[in-house]
């Protein structure tokens, strides 16, 4: 393996550790910025909502731009600005204003996130093995480091404008690190799969993106409201519920390439997705705050790998496009992030909440049963190939 190909790794990784890192220094500033402006709940979700229209609006953009520019020409300037853009939401002194500023970052975030993603999945391709499982684990951990500086900062009495300073600092360092040695993707091959700018197959791969991210949501938003409230749980274990599985779905992605490699992206996807009901759904049956811990675990090992393979997937769909089709995908499943706790919130005004935590391992089921949708499309012959007749043996080794 050349120097340069390692190089270009580290850089993917980099890219995916500052892209979860500002998130997860955002989410831990949120209750500082709300209490600044002295906005409820309600006003807060009006801001939250200009952050989530410009991430699925970037994301829905940034495929024609990748397959214009490629993906380093859209990663890096979007890589620089991740961090920064953070800075207008802490210095925003009304609610509009914070909801400019988190629309903003969102269309650049989305934008970083198809662009890397697709540079990650050209690497992918360079390197002729799964890789893009060790990105997402990567991922993973930015977000634990992010959210993890940015409660240091709250607890030292930092302000945000200081925290997202100190973020925007470091992203901006990671990102020029990055630009040094990240490189472009390969073409990606042809296949039989969909004509050249056609998305045949893309919208199911992004339907289950959809229903696994479901499973994301709702775990961050409901699995301490459920450990306490149902479970009666103390305020401290119910943070384990989520814990267990961001732990367990960084466990599984950083075996996700491996566990390609044995079984193959679609009995992964079945597995990881009966894992994810199986774990989910014992746990609500025997309704114990230990078993739920353990449940919410089991979730996140099933989900952790499903995403990756999804995205890998979505490339190769359509090949003459295959940032746009990685587009699709991905913000199909970021609406299922979004919706997922609306779904269940919405589903609890007709049946308790253990019911209705059901539905993320019914979809975790619906995965698993549609995970031939993974499967990698067939190469298109080469011209030659079509010529040959499929009958024929090769001449006999006449110097044997």
């Amino acid at each position: 393996m050349s120097v340069r190909l390692r190089r270009a790794r580290v850089a993917g990784c980099l890219l995916f550790l500052l892209f979860g890192g500002a998130l997860g220094a955002w989410t831990a500033r949120v209750p500082a910025i709300k209490h600044g402006l002295g906005l409820d709940d309600w006003r807060l979700s009006v801001a939250l909502l200009g952050l989530a229209a410009g991430a699925i609006a970037g994301q829905l953009g940034a495929g024609r731009l990748v397959d214009r520019f490629g993906s380093v020409r859209v990663a890096g300037p979007t890589a620089l600005l991740e961090g920064v853009l953070l800075l207008p939401a802490a210095y925003a002194p009304s609610l509009a204003l914070l909801t400019v500023a988190l629309l903003v970052f969102g269309v650049n975030h989305g934008i970083l996130n198809v662009s890397m993603n697709a540079n990650a999945l050209g690497l992918q391709r360079a390197y002729g093995r799964p890789i893009i499982s060790s990105f997402h684990a990567v991922y993973s951990i930015g977000g634990f480091a992010g959210a993890a500086l940015g409660g240091l900062c709250a607890h030292l009495g930092w302000s945000p404008r200081g925290t997202f300073l100190l973020v925007g600092a470091l992203t901006v360092v990671l990102a020029a690190w990055a630009l040094r040695w990240i490189a472009p993707e390969p073409p990606a091959p042809e296949t039989a799969a969909a004509p050249t700018g056609r998305l045949d197959g893309v919208y199911l791969l992004g339907a289950l993106a959809f229903c696994a991210l479901v499973g994301e949501g709702a775990a961050a938003d409901w699995s301490a409201v459920y450990l306490r409230d149902n479970l009666g749980g103390t305020a401290g274990f119910a943070a384990a519920g989520y814990a267990a599985f961001a732990i367990a779905m960084t466990a599984g992605r950083l075996v996700g390439d491996r566990l390609t490699v044995l079984l193959g992206p679609v009995r992964l996807v079945r597995l990881g997705g009966l894992v994810a009901a199986a774990g989910l759904g014992a746990a609500l049956l025997v309704d114990d705050r230990y078993a739920g811990v353990v449940g919410f675990a089991g979730l996140g090992a099933g989900l952790s790998c499903v995403a990756p393979q999804v995205f890998s997937a979505a490339t190769a769909r359509n090949p003459g496009q295959p940032a746009r089709a990685l587009s699709v995908a991905v913000s199909m499943g970021y609406a299922g992030f979004l919706a997922g706790p609306v779904l269940i919130g919405a589903a609890t005004q007709a049946v308790p909440l253990p019911v209705a935590l059901a539905l993320p391992a019914l979809l975790a089921l619906l995965v698993a049963a549609s995970a031939a949708a993974v499967r990698a499309p067939a190469p298109v012959p080469r011209d030659e190939d079509r010529d040959e007749p499929h009958d024929r043996r090769p001449e006999p080794d006449v110097a044997a």
